[in-house]
Order: C-alpha cells, then structure tokens, then sequence
C-alpha cells in the first residue's frame, strides 16, 4: 500500500484525472443504474392452484389434491410438499433446495400437472413461481359511467386491457372484479309440468347450433363460387324462439334474460370496480414501467369515453420515495460527518481533503455497482447509508496523523508519505477486516442470500474505494492545501494518559468491570422479547373479515360493506379502501385462492398516521359482526405482510389421533401468556349433506348429472351478440332450503320417476371446511396469533408446551411460522457472524504476523455487544432481524479502533517499553479514533430519527445497535486492549520493568555516591 501512495505522488496528473472520471463516472451511473424496489431474487417455491367452483373441500382433497400431489411428488430438487384443500379450490406448494434452477423446476411441474386428469368443473391447474420481479409496479382502478350496455362496458374492458399491455415495461396483468355478460335461461317449472317437458329438454336447446360450414364450390351463373351455410343467433330474440318440443318454444317454458356474472367481488371506496394488478416484465426499469403506465392511463381517459381510470398506487413512486429518502439520509450523515470533522479538526482545509472521500468513494461504488449489475434498490442504497459514516474513518486517520505531524516538524513532501506509510497498513487491516465481515452473505441460503449480497458488495466496494482514495487522493491533497501550514502542537491529555496508567498497573479491575458489564448484557439479551418488525410507519394495512364457512353469500356481503362503509368514513386516517370477496380465476393464475368466506380490505393510510393505533381501533368493531372474526395487519403490497403467527403442525398416520393431539394442543396453548388466539384448521367446519344411494335402485353417475343440472348454473353453449361470443346459462331448477326439501327431489330413474328418498339416504355431517397435507399426508395445523413484540418468548413458551405434551403413539409435532423462521434467520445470521469472526482474525494474524495481538483486539467485539444491548434497553426498541444485522456489522467496525491502537503499539515498541508504548499510542491515537466513531455515530443518525421503507434492511433497530455498540466499544477500547495486550505479554512487559527499576536503583545508588 505504501507503493500506491507514492505511485499517487509520481503521477499527479493522472490521479486528478482519475478523480474527475470517477465522479463523472458516478454521476453518470446514478443516471443509468435501474432503480428497482428490491433486488432480484427467485422464490424457491412453485405453487399450483385449482378452481373448482361448487365442490366441498373433502372433494378437491380427494379428487383434485391427491392426484396432483401424487404427480408431482418425485420433483427433482423438491424438499418439501404442502396442500391445502377448500370449499371450490386446491392448492399444491413445492418448497425447492437453493441449488434448484425454479424456471426448469416450474417448467417440470408444468408438463407434469397438464398430464393430471380432473373431475368435469374443475378448471385447469394455475402454476406459478414467484420472483421479485413479478412484485406488482402499478394497481390501476377501471370504472365506467352510468348508462353503458354490458357489451360497451366489455368492449372498453378490452381496449384498456389491451393498451396497458402494451404500455413500455409492462408484464403480466391480473384481473379482479370482472364482470362477464352471460344469458340466464330460468326454467318455469309449472309450465314445464303443464307442458310435459323435462328440464333436461332445455339442455339441448343450442345444440346443433351456431354453425358456419362450408358447401363447397359450386358454378354458379357461369362463376366459380362458394357455398356456404350460416345458422348464427345473433340476438336475445330469436333464442327465445328457439323450439323445445313441437309447438313449444324456449320463451314459453323458460324466463330468457341478459345477466351479469362476477367470480369475484372487487370494490374501490364503495363502488365496484376493475382492478388491474400490473408487474412489470423481466428485464423492465421499475420506475420507467410505472411511469409508462400512469401515461398509458392518462391518455386513455382522454380518448376512451365513458370510463374513469386511476392509478391507486404505483411502486415507481414508492421506489423513487425510497431512493430519495436513503439519498436524504446519506447527505445528512456526510454533513454530520462533516460538521464532526471540522469540531475536531478546527481546520477548514484539512476537514475539506477529508470529506472528499465521501463523493469519490459513492462514485466509484455506483460504477461497480453497475458493472456488476446491481440495481439501486433500497438494499443498495441502506448500504451506502450505513457505510457513509465509515467512508470518512481511513481518511480521518490518514489527515490526523498527517497534521499531528506538521504540528512538530516543518511541511515536506517527506513529511505526507511518511505520515501516510505510519498507519497504511492499521488502515489497510481495518478495512479489509470490515470487508470481510460481509463476504460470508456469499453463503446464506436462497432469497436471504439474493437480498443481502447486493448489501455487501455495496458496502465492500465504498469501503475499498474510501481505503484507495485515503492512501492516493488524501495525501495529495494534503500536500497542495496544507503547504505552508503551522499549526500549534496538540499534546496527548496527561490526565487521560495517567487514567490509562492507572489500569494498566490494576488490570483486574476494568478487565472485571467489563467482565461484569458483558455479562449482565448477554443476559438482558436473553430476556429480551425478539419482535417481529415495527409496523407504527406502515402505509398499508390488510383488514380481513373471516366468517364461519357455512354463512350465506348475503351475509358476507353484507358484512363486508359494513366494515367498508366503516373504514371509508374514516377520512382523516384512511386514502382508499379496496374490498374483495370471492375467488377468481385470474387471481388463481398467481396463487391467489383463499376460503370463500373471506372478506379481504387493502387500506392505505394517509401519511403520518399510526398503523398500530388505526388496527387497534379497527379491531375495536369485531363485536358488531357476530361470529366473524375481524383482524388487521401491517402490510406492504409490493412486499407482503409481516406475520406474527405461530403454527404447530400434528402430523401421523392415524386420522383420530392427530385430531387428538390437536385438541389436546389447542387446549394447552389457549393459556399461554401473549398468545391473542389460537385455532385449527378442523375448527372451521360446514354441514355436508351426503345422500347414499341404493345401487339396486339407480346409477349414481347418471343421479350426479340429473342433481348437478337441478341445483347448480350450468353452461348450455354460446351465442354470438355483436360479434362476441356470450354464454348461455341454465339457471337451477330448484333451490332446497331444508332437509325435507333434500329429500323430496325428484330425479328420473330406469324405474320412472322417484323421489331421492325412495332411492337414497340422507346423511348430515360436520366436515372441516379445509383439509392440509404434508407430504402428501393429512395433518392438522393450529395456528397462534402473538403478540408481535414478544415473538421469540412466546415462540419458547408454545415450543415448551408442545414438548410436554404426551402424544398418541405415530403422532408427531412440529413447530413453524413466524417464530421459527425468525429463529432461523438468527440461526443464518449467528453462522455468518462467527464465519465472519474467523475471517477477521485471519486477516489481522497476517497483518500483525502473530497470534496474540489479533487476540487482544478480538476482545474489542464483547465491548460493543454490552453498548449494542445498552442501546436497545435504552431506547425500548424490541432486537429484530435488522437489530441482529447491525450485530453482524458491528463485527468489522468495532475492531478498526483496537486495530489503529494496537498498529502504533508496534511501532512504538521499537523504542519503548510494552506499558510506555500502550500509554503513548492511547493518547495519540485516542482523537483519531473517536474522531472516526463520531463520524460514524453521527452518520447513522439519521436512521434513528428518519422513516424507512417496508422491506428495508437499514432500519431504526439496525442503527440503535450500531451507534450503542459502537460507543460503548471506542470508550472501553482504550482502557480494556491495552489491558489485554500487557497481560498477552505479561512476561516480556515484566521484565521490562523490572530492568527499568534496577536501572532506575543504580542510578540512584551511583549519585548518591
């Protein structure tokens, strides 16, 4: 490194030009780098989803999930299988190993599932594999005015459908709220009866029609022509015309009329609508997608009469907040830095050749970026935010050390290289100690690995760049701003200096002090409730109103508009309001399938509202809706929610015994303290009507056709209405409304007409109204709902529970959701912690060529954890996932400081004593390296006190830890290291000493003769 600085002095010229290509180069980057919400990253996990409206969830257990599962069970790659069987739906989720290539793995299971055969109703299987990518960029809200027929109403569906397609960047769209034209036909039945006409007749009303076929060619009036025939009905009218039996028309016997038909429900702030869900396509600009459709929009409603569209929400505007706001950020903690530099400096010139490394370094980091084809996402930028107050810390100890100089000896050109090649190699260690803290994230697992590595490689690549422009462009700068200066020499505190002498002669005391300290705050650590992540500045909270699975669609309906004309009124907290109730198939092309009772809300909040107090309040409501239960969460539409949910699945071959273990584990967790509810999936039942047919009596296949056709819709064909094909509908014939009317169905039998009770019992049953499968098995999940702050306690107390639990024999129980993937995280984050640990200690043993030096500056990492804790207890901010980040960080910033100690120790060694050495690099080096904690302390400030963006890794929590820690660590430094290193030389400094004493004596003795 000493090589790089005078190669810097032998060629300025080019390194004022390198200076000015690389901000250039930075600016020109920042233009060009695609800024994105997050960075791009695989989920490991295929989902396949299947309709099937009208069927029980017994029925798609056994006829839908069972045959996908047992296709699909032999996946390569695959590591697990769960199912979840419902009232008219199926879901199948693979989870794939990190080494999975999921585009193949979605191909396979894709060719494999078109293979499955289903029952007649089901629709064909949805597979789907998400991405970052796939993350939606815009939510547009189609409404149409007043007085449009259905068929314009499609008509303009079509056209905004197709031009949002078109729109620059845009990928896949998803549709809810959709209403299709459809022909009802409503059989009369009295007239039926009175006609001598069985329903089934209406069936093949449209049978035979609809033809366009070709006579073939024919010479006609001396021309080759062709002949064709048309029987096209291309109006209501004729339908109605169509004959049933001789002299009998459909019209006679059978209400005709135009209907609309909605799989699902969609309503912005009360009024129904089209809701458009848009990602953007692969390789596509986020922002640039996001603004391309807000035109696309724009123009629409200027040339597409008789609608109103509107873009609700738009992630090119969230992302552009993002960017904007960690931009804000990292310019306040380079003004702190700034400001520290100068407090302590009370130089102009040298605070300047100081702060220039912050803009070079971020330049330099955003071509590297770019070359390395990192997007500028909120992960990349939450590294620049952390790093920024580090960027400053080589610089800070190159000027420091530069100027301390010239406070003794006269300016020299000498004088800047010798400075400079004084702590080249402290500054080189420490940064590639802190460097090396992030190169494990190369080796967590799928998704945490896809997020965290852009993370390092920005953090690694300022870090390096800070180190390279401290050994070339701070002391060239020096040389040219300091010429000529003479400063007043600033001596090391004698106070300060006595302080470290005092411990040095009575180690055991600070070395038991800290002992102390570090251990009260592990063990404060450990008492301390992990929480799931804050949600008091989400703008996104997700209502869900979930009533049991036997509630008439009315009831649901009516409910939800309570609740939504409850959270549209509240126009102080709340934007808009988008409600959704029902399955739909183009939500099931993305996995979106949920119980038919489910009543769903997205609310954005106005800006600056509490999330937890508006939930609170909204949870205050669940009274008024009877048995439904009404929750609210912190959600993110471009990113998920955050759960707070505990589940324990009971797994065993025996059908009764797993549903013991369940009610014996729901009965036992229900006292639990901080656990809010606890439920299962066989909570939720529904009454089953079965009727057993006497096989003697009737064919149960030609029973099913007669009943489906009685009590269900049923697509009879198609007619062609102003050139689109528009279904025709059976309406049922009856409607049963009790028991008795059950059993008094009439169907036709080989024996003539019967009524179902004659030929059939009927059985009532209470059946659950979702079935869950693991590996292909059934079991039972009960789910906690927990406090959020007190996640990992309550997480011990349920895992504790279900441990001393006596379990039938073949029944097993497993702990999952929030709290163990929580603990799993922590589990990832402790691994990369101690890879981390070993790498630092490696580089530090080749840097100093020993093994106890590097050993006493590890004794610096305990240090930080007693501030890191301190600054938690203090604050009452709840350790989460980014808390432990910043714990991981801590890692490599805590140790730059008993590094640039310990570097001068070396040096001084060479003429003084081990204890005089250690006194002398204290007071020197102590304004360096709190000069640099400073730095770094006020550059993280901002994060305290700023707003962060769901999904961000840089949060609240992440900076308390770094700042406590941080302080704590630099304070205690410079009192315990040199503690540590005189007892690793124990000996070495002993004797010296010793000969110092002896010396001293014969001194003595020799003038006092």
């Amino acid at each position: 490194m000493n090589r790089l600085t005078e190669w810097s002095f032998r060629n300025k010229a080019a390194i004022i030009l390198i200076v000015i290509m690389a901000l250039a180069m930075g600016v020109v980057s920042y233009l060009r780098l695609p800024m994105e919400f997050l960075p791009a990253a695989d989920n490991p996990q295929v989902m396949i989803t299947a309709i099937g409206p009208g069927n029980d969830a017994k029925s798609m257990e056994q006829q839908v999930t069972g045959p996908i599962e047992e296709a699909v069970a032999f996946v390569k790659g695959k590591t697990e299988m769960f199912s979840t069987s419902g009232d008219g739906y199926a879901q199948v989720n693979l989870n794939f190993d990190s080494k999975t290539n999921m585009k193949d793995a979605k191909a396979e299971i894709e060719r494999i599932v078109d293979q499955v055969q289903l029952p007649a109703g089901v629709m064909k299987p949805f597979v789907v594999q998400f991405n970052t990518s796939m993350i939606p960029i815009s939510w547009v809200v189609l409404t149409f005015e007043e007085g449009l027929t259905d068929q314009q109403k499609d008509d303009k569906f079509k056209e905004v459908k197709a031009e949002l397609q078109r729109s620059e960047g845009a990928g896949q769209i998803a549709i809810g709220g959709k209403s299709t034209p459809t022909i009802q036909v409503t059989p009369l039945t009295d007239k039926l009866a009175s006609a001598g006409i069985p329903v089934q007749s209406l069936m093949g009303v449209l049978q035979g029609r609809g033809v366009t076929a070709s006579l073939g060619e024919k010479n006609v009036d001396g021309s080759a022509a062709n002949v064709v025939l048309n029987d096209q009905i291309s109006d209501i009218g004729t339908l109605r015309k169509l004959p049933i039996a001789p002299g009998v028309i459909l019209g006679d016997v059978a209400n005709v009329d135009f209907a609309n038909d909605r799989e699902s429900i969609n309503r912005l702030n009360g009024k129904d609508a089209i809701m458009f869900t848009i990602s953007k396509s692969a390789d596509a600009n986020a922002v640039k997608a996001g603004n391309a459709i807000e035109a696309t929009v724009d123009r629409l409603n200027e040339d597409v009469q008789g609608i109103e569209a509107s873009v609700v929400l738009s992630t090119a505007e969230s992302v552009v907040s993002s960017v904007n706001s960690m931009l804000r950020e990292v310019l306040l903690g380079a003004l702190f830095a700034t400001i520290v530099i100068l407090l302590f400096m009370r130089n102009l010139k040298a605070t300047i050749v100081t702060v220039v490394s912050i803009p070079l370094s971020l330049g330099i980091t955003l071509y590297l970026l770019q070359l390395s084809g990192v997007s500028l996402n909120i992960i990349t930028l939450g590294g620049v935010a952390v790093a920024v107050g580090r960027l400053v810390d080589d610089s800070i100890v190159v000027i420091e050390n530069i100027y301390r100089r010239l406070q003794k000896e006269p300016f020299s050109m000498k004088l800047i290289t010798d400075a400079t090649k004084e702590v080249a190699s402290a500054i080189t260690s420490s940064t590639l100690v802190t460097v090396a803290v992030f190169l494990p994230m190369g080796l967590l697992r799928g998704s945490l690995q896809a997020f965290l590595l852009p993370f390092a490689l920005t953090v690694a690549y300022s870090l390096l760049a800070s180190l390279v422009v401290a050994l070339t462009v701070v002391p060239l700068l020096s040389a040219w701003l300091l010429r000529g200066t003479k400063e007043k020499e600033h001596a090391g505190s004698p106070k300060f200096a006595a302080f470290i002498r005092w411990n040095l002669q009575r180690k055991w005391v600070p070395i038991l002090v800290a002992l102390v300290l570090f251990v009260g705050s592990i063990g404060a650590y450990v008492a301390m409730p992990k929480g799931a992540l804050d949600s008091s500045s989400a703008g996104t909270v997700n209502v869900s109103l979930q009533y049991p699975s036997d509630t008439p669609a009315e009831t649901l309906e009516d409910g939800g508009k309570k609740l939504e004309s409850y959270l549209t009124a509240d126009k102080e907290n709340v934007e808009w309001v988008m409600m959704t109730l029902g399955n739909s198939s183009e939500a099931a092309q993305y996995g979106g399938v949920s119980s038919p009772t489910l009543v769903s809300y997205i609310v954005d909040l106005q800006e600056g509202v509490d999330a937890e107090q508006f939930m609170a309040d909204v949870k205050k409501q669940k009274d008024g809706y009877g048995e439904a239960e009404l929750l609210a969460n912190a959600t993110d539409l471009m990113m998920g929610g955050g759960s707070s949910q505990i589940f324990v699945d009971v797994t065993g071959d025996d059908t009764a015994k797993v549903e013991q273990a369940a009610e014996e584990l729901l009965t036992a967790l229900k006292p639990v303290d901080g656990v809010l509810k606890v439920e299962s999936n066989l909570e939720q039942k529904k009454p089953v009507y079965a009727f057993n047919i006497d096989s003697a009596a009737a064919k149960g296949e030609e029973l099913a056709m007669q009943l489906q056709s009685m009590l269900n819709p049923l697509p009879i064909g198609s007619i062609r209405i102003e050139d689109h094909e528009t279904p025709v509908i059976l309406q049922p014939v009856l409607d049963p409304t009790s028991e008795t009317d059950l059993k008094s169905l009439t169907v036709m039998t080989e024996a003539g007409p019967k009524a179902m009770s004659d030929i059939a019992e009927l059985v009532r049953k209470e059946e659950p109204s979702s079935f869950y499968h693991k590996e292909g098995k059934m079991y039972v999940r009960v789910t906690a709902t927990v406090e959020p702050k007190e996640l990992s306690v309550v997480g011990k107390a349920i895992t504790a529970k279900s441990n001393e639990l006596k379990l039938p024999e073949g029944v097993a129980l497993s702990v999952g959701g929030a709290s163990a993937e929580q603990a799993s995280d922590f589990a990832d984050l402790g691994l990369t912690a101690l890879i981390s640990i070993g790498l630092v200690y490696l580089i530090m043993v080749l840097s100093f060529k020993t093994l106890r030096t590097p050993l006493a500056i590890m004794f610096s990492l305990p240090l930080a954890a007693i501030g890191a804790v301190t600054g938690l207890l203090i604050s009452g901010v709840t350790p989460d996932f980014t808390a432990m980040f910043g714990a991981l960080m801590l890692i490599g910033i805590v140790v730059t400081n008993a590094i640039v100690l310990l570097d001068r120790v070396r040096q001084n060694e060479e003429h003084m004593p081990i204890r005089e050495a250690l006194i002398e690099a204290a007071t020197t080096r102590m304004r360096p390296i709190v000069m640099t904690a400073v730095a770094t302390v006020s550059a993280m400030l901002p994060l305290i006190f700023g707003s962060h963006e769901s999904g961000s890794i840089v949060s609240q929590s992440l900076a308390i830890v770094v700042i406590g820690g941080l302080t704590a660590a630099t304070l205690l430094t410079l009192i315990i290291v040199p503690c540590i290193y005189e007892l690793l030389y124990f000996r070495k400094s002993h004797k010296q000493r010793s000969a110092n004493v002896n010396g001293a004596s014969m001194e003595a003795a020799a003038a006092a003769e």
